[in-house]
């Protein structure tokens, strides 16, 4: 079981209906305008099979006051949410002391929601939409111990292909220090991109940005 927090930045494309807009946010924009995050991972084992999990759900907020006495509304409140799950099955094709090696694959579903209310909403201005698709992945990730109480891993996966998005990869890399048998802490750098198009939506992004977790060895 491994929680952790990743503060990234975003950059890229949106749009819908034919229009798109450029996106560049800061891991301090989207920290301004977080509301509520749950990440984590947890992976099982049987001999050589594994069986990781990522889970990945953040919401953002944010509240303006418009400049437009006449159009009878005082603030426009935007609400946007991304749930990201991502089941696999590996292999350990190599289980030494020194290095691990994992042949992976699964999927990735995303879900994207829009949420724009207006107060107070007496007309019919209110906008709410949703982009739901499963990409399938395959990937490796490699741990090696670089010490008795340092190791290090690097994982990544590519997938989509035109079945839910055009194309979706990421890649990870950690460093973990161990601080009881059980209890390691990890810090390292993530980098997910997604190039979605379909029905007049558009998200091309690049989500990257530091990564800080631990990991439990539950027995």
């Amino acid at each position: 079981m491994s929680p952790y927090l990743w503060f990234p930045g975003v950059h890229g494309t949106i749009g819908a209906r034919d229009r798109d807009v450029s996106v560049h946010a800061s891991p301090g924009d989207l920290l301004s305008h977080f509301r509520f995050g749950l990440m984590g991972a947890m992976e099982a084992r049987y001999k050589r099979v594994v069986l990781p999990l990522d889970i990945m759900w953040v919401r953002l907020e944010d509240d303006k006051a418009l400049p437009f006495p006449n159009l009878m509304v005082n603030t426009a409140k935007l609400t946007g949410s991304e749930f990201i799950l991502t089941p696999k099955v590996g292999y350990r094709l190599v289980d030494s002391r020194i290095v691990k090696i994992d042949a992976l694959t699964g999927f990735r579903y995303w879900h994207f929601s829009e949420n724009l209310k207006f107060v107070p909403s007496n007309l019919n201005l209110n906008f709410s939409n949703s982009q739901n698709w499963v990409d399938p992945v395959v990937g490796g990730r490699l741990s090696g111990a670089l010490s008795p109480k340092v190791g290090v891993m690097i994982a990544g996966d590519v997938g989509g292909w035109g079945t839910g998005s055009q194309l979706d990869y990421q890649v990870v890399g950690l460093l973990g220090y161990r601080i009881k048998p059980a209890w390691t802490l990890q810090a390292g750098y993530r980098y997910l991109d997604v190039n979605y198009r379909s029905g007049g939506a558009i998200i091309d992004l690049a989500t990257s940005g530091v990564v800080f977790g631990v990991s439990i060895t539950l027995k």
